[in-house]
């Protein structure tokens, strides 16, 4: 088992440009820093190093402060995620192979990501939020086509249909789609050019990162482009990872700055040994090791959602989480942490100490 070495904890500092490879290992979390501060913690003395912060709930003040600090601070973005944005802007509400709009995946809305007004829309957002905040990297999160990954049993819809990715579909791959009802095309497309239909959805996600390290670059250069992302394997629920997600690790290896694999394993159904699994099997797809770009680093749970997480289960995926070439850890959330005091403690030890708990060896 890889374990978290006091060595690795270096001294929190704050990344300027051409940093990546000199980073420290990331001692991370997911969420406001504002309970643990509340309750008189400094992030440097619970051995923290870096937060990860929704976009739209950054503040000065949490940026003064965790600069203070000398904690660097990246911004959760969420790309693809259409809630309040396709109730008043329905020409960009995604559509099934039936030709209907789609319903809520579990709590999540997607959006049509070939939709030119979102586009624009998102965009203008980073744009001014890179503007506003010096921020040391920006991590891409719903970045998937509309789907639900994050449950036991997933919802896997296939989409979209609509008459701008019908448009778009035909423009990069040169097939003229039939005339017809949407269900006539969408059954002709899946009948006939499933694997094209298959990478151009790929395409578009990657379009999209590359558009995104692109305004990162004009913007703000030298910060980090991270993604928040589905863990499965290549042939998990039929290789709907790429299939209906659009999640290609090939195209998007180059692009990515850092890669952090959601291993939610209670909210999976998973035991807390797969995500040291995931994690290895991760790293070896993509032939990562820990000196190479682009890097790795998991977000594990601490949420009590849809179960309770133990103090010590939380322990074992957060040492799980450094596995193989992991170069950073980090949990959702931060107030999951915050409000509980043995979580609290597991997590300053082991981001402080070298190896208080043992999450025992996975292999055994």
């Amino acid at each position: 088992m890889r374990m978290l070495h006091a060595s690795i904890f270096l001294s929190s500092f704050v990344l300027s440009c051409h940093q990546i490879d000199s980073l420290p290992f990331i001692r991370g979390i997911y969420g406001s820093p504002v309970p643990f501060w509340d309750r008189g913690w400094t992030l440097p003395e619970l051995g923290v190093n870096a937060v990860f912060v929704h976009s739209g709930s950054i503040t000065p003040e949490i940026m003064d402060r965790a600069r203070q600090e000398g904690v660097m601070v990246f911004a959760e973005f969420p790309t693809l995620n259409g809630k309040n944005y396709v109730e008043s802007h329905p020409e960009a509400w995604a559509v099934n192979a039936q030709g209907e709009k789609v319903e809520a995946a579990s709590w999540f809305m997607g959006v049509c990501p070939t939709e030119p007004n979102f586009r624009t829309y998102r965009f203008t957002q980073l744009r001014r939020l890179l503007r506003e905040f010096d921020l040391n990297g920006v991590w891409m999160d719903y970045m998937h086509w509309h789907a639900q990954f994050e449950e036991e049993d997933p919802i896997l819809p296939e989409t979209c249909f609509c008459s701008h990715c019908l448009r778009s579909f035909e423009q990069a791959t040169g097939i003229v789609i039939p005339d017809g009802k949407t269900a006539e095309q969408s059954d002709w497309i899946l009948t006939n050019h499933d694997a094209e239909w298959r990478s151009w959805r790929c395409s578009v996600l990657a379009g999209w990162a590359r558009q995104m390290k692109q305004v990162l670059l004009q913007e703000r250069p030298g910060t980090l482009l991270g993604m928040f992302h589905c863990p499965w394997t290549d042939e998990e629920y039929g290789g709907a990872r790429r299939r209906i997600l659009g999640i290609d690790y090939d195209s998007l290896r180059s692009i990515v700055d850092v890669f952090s694999p959601m291993v939610y394993h209670g909210r999976m159904g998973r035991s807390p040994e797969w995500v040291r699994g995931n994690i290895v099997w991760f790293c070896e797809r993509l032939q990562i090791r820990s000196g190479d770009v682009p890097k790795v680093w998991p977000i594990v749970q601490a949420h009590n959602d849809p179960r309770p997480i133990s103090g010590e289960e939380f322990g074992r995926v957060l040492l799980h989480g450094a596995s193989a070439a992991s170069t950073g850890v980090m949990m959702f959330t931060s107030l999951a942490v915050a409000e509980d005091s043995v979580k609290t403690e597991i997590m300053m030890r082991l981001y402080t100490e070298s190896v208080p708990l043992s999450a025992g060896d996975p292999s055994e």
